[in-house]
C-alpha cells in the first residue's frame, strides 16, 4: 500500500493525499474524510525512509567508534548526543574495531544517503579515503588531520603532555612507564605521547616500559603484573586513564609493593577519589563540536586545549 494506491480507492490525486497524510492545508474536507477513510480501513503507515529521502535528509547522525571502553569514546558519544537530542537528530552508533573494510561500508551507506552525517572518532580507514566520500556529504573526524582539508574537531594534547613529563621529570622519574590503546605507528595520540617524552627526556621510551592494547581497568592492573614479573620497576606509571593507572595502583597495593607515582588521563571519578595527577581533554566539548560542524556542511576544524591538572597524592593515603 502507497499513496498512489490510496488515490485510487478514495478518488482523489496523489498529491491530496500527501497533503493529507503531511497535515497541509488546501485540502476540503470531503477530500480529508475520504482519504483519511481509506488510511484507517487498510492501516496504512507512511513509509519514513521514503520520505526522508524525499525530504533530502533523514536526521540521523552515525557517529564510528572502534569500542566503547575508553572514556575517549564514550565523552565524545556523551558530547554528541547533549547536542543533538535538541537539534532534532538521531545518533547512530556504527562499531568499527579499526575494521577498515566496516568503515568502507558505512562511507558506503552515506554514499547511499543513510545518514546525513558521518562523525569518525577514531578510524582503520585512511584520511584519503575519509576525504574521498566528502563529496556524498559532510565527515567529520576528531583529531587532527594536518594538512587534509577535512572537518574536525579535537584536542590540543602536546602542551598538557609536555606539563605532564616535565613534572614527572621534576620528580626524579627516570624509569617513566607508558601505557597505550595503541602503539605509536598506529595512532596519532600515542605519537604525541611519544614526541613530548622525548622532548622531556632527550630519549625514546623504554620498550620494556611501555604496554599497549590498555583500555580498561583490569589492562592496567594486569600491565603493572606484568611489569612486576619481568622484574621491570617503573618509578613512574603515565596511564591512558584515570581508571587504568588505578588499576595498575592497586595491584601493587595487593602485593605489598611501593606503588609507583602516577599520572592518569581524562580526569575520571577514580582519579578524583585517589586524587591524581591527571589530564582532562574535553571530550565531552569535542562531541559537541563535532556535531556542530556534521550539520553545517561547511569544512571546518575546532581545537580544544587540554589541561594538566596536578593534585595531591598524599591526599588519597588519608
Amino acid at each position: 500500500m502507497n499513496i498512489h494506491d490510496i488515490a485510487k480507492l478514495s478518488g482523489y490525486s496523489a498529491a491530496t493525499v500527501s497533503r493529507v497524510i503531511n497535515n497541509r492545508e488546501y485540502v476540503s474536507k470531503n477530500a480529508k474524510s475520504a482519504v483519511q477513510k481509506v488510511i484507517k480501513e487498510y492501516d496504512y503507515v507512511p513509509n519514513d525512509v521514503a520520505r526522508d529521502l524525499s525530504n533530502g535528509k533523514t536526521h540521523n547522525i552515525g557517529v564510528v567508534m572502534p569500542h566503547t571502553r575508553h572514556p575517549y569514546y564514550t565523552g565524545i558519544i556523551n558530547g554528541i548526543m547533549d547536542a543533538a537530542f535538541p537539534a532534532g537528530y538521531r545518533i547512530v552508533l556504527l562499531p568499527s574495531m579499526y575494521n577498515a573494510k566496516i568503515e568502507m561500508n558505512y562511507l558506503n551507506r552515506l554514499r547511499r544517503k543513510a545518514y546525513d552525517a558521518i562523525i569518525f572518532t577514531s578510524h582503520g580507514v585512511t584520511l584519503d579515503d575519509l576525504v574521498e566520500y566528502q563529496k556524498y556529504s559532510s565527515i567529520v573526524c576528531c583529531h587532527d588531520p594536518g594538512d587534509y582539508n577535512i572537518s574536525a574537531a579535537y584536542t590540543e594534547r602536546i602542551d598538557s603532555y609536555l606539563k605532564a613529563f616535565s613534572w614527572a621529570k621534576s620528580q626524579n622519574a627516570h624509569n617513566v612507564a607508558i601505557l597505550l590503546s595503541r602503539g605509536f605507528e598506529l595512532s596519532a595520540t600515542s605519537q604525541l605521547t611519544r614526541k613530548a617524552f622525548i622532548k622531556t627526556f632527550d630519549n625514546e621510551p623504554n620498550d620494556s616500559l611501555l604496554r599497549t592494547g590498555i583500555v580498561t581497568y583490569d589492562d592496567g592492573y594486569n600491565s603493572a603484573q606484568s611489569f612486576s614479573q619481568n622484574s621491570v620497576t617503573p618509578d613512574l606509571i603515565f596511564a591512558n586513564s584515570d581508571d587504568v593507572a588505578t588499576g595498575a595502583r592497586q595491584f601493587y597495593l595487593d602485593h605489598n609493593l611501593p606503588v609507583p607515582i602516577l599520572i592518569g588521563q581524562e580526569n575520571q571519578l577514580s582519579g578524583q577519589l585517589l586524587n591524581l595527577p591527571t589530564i582532562d581533554h574535553n571530550f565531552h566539548e569535542i562531541g559537541r563540536l563535532a556535531f556542530e560542524l556534521a550539520i553545517s556542511n561547511e569544512t571546518k576544524q575546532f581545537s580544544v586545549e587540554s589541561k594538566f591538572i596536578l593534585r595531591d597524592q598524599n591526599k588519597s593515603e588519608l
